[in-house]
């Protein structure tokens, strides 16, 4: 169900901060360095994983300073809601995967049937090796035996939304993390 803006606005205001953006930036800088000393003489496909990894890719990419390509996908089980659904294909990557390294990045590790299924259709079309980025990683229990390769941070098992993740289509561009108010 859409929400207006002023909803949007009074789900912030009664939220509460997990991460601020130099806790992100700190991440983003680890995650760099622990991906540069396993990646930087693999000549890597970097995938962002839309619509939540953008910002995650955009600012991680930044931080890899060794060669590599770009390139991005679109699959998603939430269009706008707060629970998953049926995985959608929306954009497939246009650069071969054939025999490449593909490290794919992505905003949050939450019930993992996304990830795995992208993961699995990277290999479904070639790719030699298929590593995982991660911002934040919900600590749960998963249906799913995933686990990233690469992890900025923890967050609790709470509906959370910010840098990337949005709430109902609201707040991806915030510099933040923030957990939707608990009630109870």
């Amino acid at each position: 169900m859409p929400i207006t803006p002023q909803d949007a606005k009074n789900v912030l205001t009664s939220a509460d901060l997990i991460y601020s953006d130099s806790d992100l930036s700190a991440a983003l800088d680890d995650m760099a360095e622990q991906i540069t000393a396993r990646l930087h003489d693999a000549n890597p496909l970097v995938i962002g994983v839309l619509t939540g990894g953008m910002i995650p890719t955009s600012f991680l990419v930044t931080r890899l300073q060794f060669p590599l390509q770009l390139d991005y996908l679109h699959a998603t089980r939430y269009r706008g809601q707060t629970s998953g659904g049926t995985l959608q294909w929306i954009a497939r990557p246009q650069t071969s995967l054939r025999d490449r390294v593909v490290l794919l990045v992505d905003d949050i590790l939450d019930e993992g049937h996304t990830l795995r299924a992208i993961v699995d259709d990277c290999l479904a079309q070639g790719a030699k090796q298929v590593l995982t980025a991660v911002v934040l990683e919900k600590n749960r229990e998963r249906s799913t035996t995933i686990k990233a390769d690469f992890t900025g941070l923890q967050v609790p098992d709470r509906y959370v939304f910010g840098f990337g993740m949005d709430y109902k289509e609201y707040w991806r561009a915030l510099p933040a993390v923030y957990a939707v108010k608990e009630h109870g």
